[in-house]
Formats: C-alpha cells, structure tokens, sequence
C-alpha cells in the first residue's frame, strides 16, 4: 500500500510538472498579466464650467490582458489612475457608464470561452466596485472568442485576445 502511495505522488508530480513545461514553456500560453491604457479623448467641453478651465483627459478604451484561462484580475498603477479619473468624470456626468467586455483567444469550445469572458468582466467589476464606483451605470458582456484583434494561432496572437476592453459610454 506504501509502495502504491508512492508511486500515485510521484506520478501526480510528473505529470503536474511535465503539462506546467509543455502548457507555458513550450506553447507560451501562460503570458504575463498586464494593462494597456490606449487613446486619449479631451472631455474638458463636456464638464461643468467651474471645471472646463482644467481639461481632464480621459482614456477611450482600456484593456486588461489576462493569462492562459485565468479571470483574476490584478491591477497595477494605470488601472489605478484610470479609475480615479474615471470617478471624477462620473461624478460630473451622471449620465456616462462603463462598457466592460470580456474577451477569450480561441482555445476550448465556445461555450466555455462565453463564460470565461463573462467571468474576467465580473473581474474587473469587482474591482471598480472596491474602488467606490457606482455599478448601475457599468454595463457587462462577453464577447468570447468572437471579437479577435489578432490572429489565433500564435501564442502572441491569443494573448492579445485574451483581454477586458472597458469603454466609457
């Protein structure tokens, strides 16, 4: 029985390590975390005007790049300070929201990539809901693997589609 034990952990072992090797090292699919803060838009004509004569600038689109099937989200300093600037603009616009999409590279059936993309845009909600933003005016999807900005079969491909676009609507 010993003997038996040992061998089912050492072979849990192998085979955990040897799919760690051949899943990230050889197919890159365990690409690192990481936020693009892409395009500017000047709101300073849509503010009050105690407030146009300071223009903030406000990002059109923000997208969070997640690994290989994982929704967790893990801010950084940009996303920070695009959420802080967010807040204030909101503030002053009752009537702006957020669109946060989630986005799948086309691994695994179309199903699964829904959900997945529904789950990395509960993420980021999550997240702006810590951060004291009000949610009625954040509007969730997924668009699976549906909506690619780069080709599937590259591993650099896939980890581009493998991201959260938050747009202010």
């Amino acid at each position: 029985m010993k003997t038996l034990l040992i061998g089912f952990i050492l072979w849990f072992g192998w085979s955990a390590g040897s799919t760690y090797i051949y899943v990230c090292k050889i197919k890159g699919f365990c690409s690192e975390l990481g936020t693009i803060l892409v395009d500017k838009v000047s709101v300073a004509d849509s503010m009050p005007n105690n407030l146009a004569d300071k223009p903030v600038t406000m990002p059109d689109k923000l997208i969070i790049h997640f690994a290989f099937d994982k929704s967790e989200f893990n801010p950084d300093a940009k996303t920070d300070n695009w959420v802080n600037e967010f807040g204030v603009y909101l503030e002053h616009n009752a009537e702006a929201g957020l669109s946060i999409t989630g986005h799948t590279d086309a691994i695994g059936t179309e199903d699964y990539n829904q959900a997945l993309g529904n789950r990395r845009a509960q993420s980021v909600l999550l997240y702006f809901e810590a951060k004291g933003l009000a949610t009625k005016n954040i509007m969730l999807e997924s668009g699976g693997e549906k909506e690619p900005v780069d080709d599937n079969s590259t591993a650099e491909g896939r980890a581009k589609n493998r991201r959260t676009e938050i747009r202010i609507k």
